[in-house]
């Protein structure tokens, strides 16, 4: 995995992280995903973090936040985690959690929490072995507004 490092995501990553978002099933356009940025880039409790091969370019992204209520601490909440489909199973992603872990911890958050769809199965077996423990099982619900 040389070559790769990690960086906070700017907004003229709109582009890859579109077309990796798209990969992960989310599709979206650049112009969808500046708009987003815009809205989480320059919070102190979100941060986007790319990883970017010298040659390749960003080949990878997390967003991670502080996810705060009155019931529990502030955990850091795994929002997203996509590595490009051809450079997956190189350590890439784990770089990137291991990145999110430390900034959780720079964030006083004692632990980083996710979700991954049921049908993730190779995603589960990759946060199994960097340590994470299914927690408990639940439905989704959304309202469409």
């Amino acid at each position: 995995m040389s070559g790769v490092f990690i960086r906070a995501a700017r907004l003229e990553d709109a582009r890859s992280l579109a077309d990796l978002a798209t990969q992960l099933s989310y599709p979206s356009t650049p112009e969808q995903i500046v708009a987003r940025l815009d809205r989480v880039l320059g919070y102190e409790e979100h941060a986007v973090l790319v990883a970017e091969d010298d040659e390749k370019g960003v080949v990878g992204w997390a967003h991670v936040y502080v996810h705060r209520g009155i019931e529990m601490d502030g955990r850091a909440e795994l929002a997203g985690l996509v590595v490009d489909e051809q450079h997956r199973g190189t350590g890439i992603g784990e770089t990137l959690m291991q990145a999110v872990e430390a900034w959780a911890l720079e964030h006083g958050c004692a632990s980083v929490g996710l979700r991954s769809n049921v049908i993730r199965e190779r995603a589960h077996a990759f946060y199994r072995r960097l340590g994470y423990k299914q927690v408990k099982t639940q439905h989704a619900f959304r309202k469409e507004l």
